[in-house]
C-alpha cells in the first residue's frame, strides 16, 4: 500500500465499496469524491496498476464492460492501512474535526 499514489488508494477504496465496480461506476464515484472530472487516460492506467500489484482482479461483465473486484490481498492492505491510520487519527478525533 505504501507504494500506491493517493489516487490509487482512493480507487481501491471505491472499488471495495461499490456493489458492481466497473470502469464508469468507479469513475463516477471518484469524480464525486474529488468534485472534478477524471480523465479516462488517468483512470484506466491506474486501475491496471492495481491489477498488476494483485490488489484488484479485472474481469468482464460483457464485451464492452470490465469489472474490477478487490482481492483478498487488496482487502488485507486496506485493513492494514486503516489500522495504521487509526494509530494517529482515532474515530473520536475524526468526529470532532
Amino acid at each position: 500500500m505504501h507504494d500506491l499514489t493517493g489516487f490509487q488508494r482512493d480507487l481501491l477504496i471505491a472499488i471495495a465499496g461499490l456493489k458492481e465496480p466497473h470502469g464508469l461506476s468507479i469513475k463516477d464515484e471518484i469524480e464525486d469524491y474529488y468534485d472534478s472530472e477524471i480523465n479516462q487516460g488517468h483512470l484506466y492506467p491506474n486501475l491496471d496498476t492495481l491489477v498488476e500489484k494483485g490488489l484488484v482482479e479485472k474481469g468482464q461483465k460483457d464485451k464492452r464492460t470490465n469489472l474490477y473486484v478487490i482481492t483478498q490481498r487488496g482487502e488485507r492492505e486496506l485493513n492494514a492501512r486503516r489500522e495504521w491510520e487509526n494509530q494517529y487519527v482515532t474515530p473520536e478525533v475524526a468526529q470532532v474535526a
